[in-house]
């Protein structure tokens, strides 16, 4: 795996990107909310199987989650025909100037991305899971693409890899395309994406917390706050 020591050096400061976006993998607005007042988050994706979570229809969900962030919001089309996603990408992208529409990587799915960014609406390109899909979605204009490393990894693949293959082929070519790493399960799928220069990465509300800790901050906490009580002291 490539390593790049310095920022200077390494293929986002090359790209003139000066920081790894986050994005949120939810539909919980609760969770977007809490992560937005940080600001950390940078987008949402969504997707079928997060709206069912919810228990919520689909356009309020994605409309009240365009107000939330500023950020681009994926919001899925279900059809998998090119002339239906295109209807449906049209309902979703009047909710709001931040809908980006996700479609699969698929003929009909490149098809409804090369027309859809034409007209100047953002596209993820989802279900990526080879540099050669990832190939045919930055020649078709995607925004991002969304390779899935967790779930290569259950399948016996090095998701990792994956992610420095695509990067190596987009400097090669300069694609314009956002590699957002998707299916991130730990902090280590973190670090080792931004240590490759993807662009973005989408993870659980829980993913992300989980990167605030650390047990000797948390020893370290504890020992400020025992030697302050010792001091009798109050600031409030």
């Amino acid at each position: 795996m490539t390593v790049y020591g310095h920022l200077e050096n390494g293929p986002a400061a090359a790209r003139g990107q000066q920081h790894m976006k986050f994005f949120v993998d939810t539909a919980d607005t609760a969770d977007i909310r809490d992560l937005a007042a940080t600001g950390l988050l940078d987008g949402v994706t969504t997707n079928p199987s997060l709206i069912a979570k919810s228990g919520r229809q689909f356009l309020e969900v994605v409309k009240e989650i365009c107000a939330i962030v500023d950020g681009p919001v994926s919001a899925e089309v279900v059809a998998l025909d090119h002339a239906t996603m295109m209807k449906e990408a049209e309902v979703l992208r009047k909710l709001a100037d931040n809908v980006c529409i996700k479609v699969p990587l698929t003929v009909d799915g490149l098809k409804t991305c090369k027309a859809l960014t034409g007209e100047g609406t953002q596209v993820n390109v989802t279900l990526c899971f080879s540099a050669n899909q990832a190939l045919l979605a930055a020649k078709a204009g995607a925004t991002f693409i969304s390779p899935f490393v967790g779930r290569h990894d259950d399948n016996g693949f090095d998701g990792m890899k994956l992610i420095e293959d695509i990067r190596l082929i987009y400097d090669n070519y300069t694609f314009a395309t956002e590699i957002l790493v998707a299916s991130v399960r730990h902090p280590i799928h973190i670090l080792e994406a931004a240590k490759i220069g993807a662009d973005v990465m989408t993870a659980p509300p829980s993913v992300i917390k989980s990167l605030f800790n650390h047990v000797l901050t948390d020893k370290g906490i504890a020992g400020f706050v025992a030697d302050w009580e010792k001091t009798g002291q109050s600031i409030l």
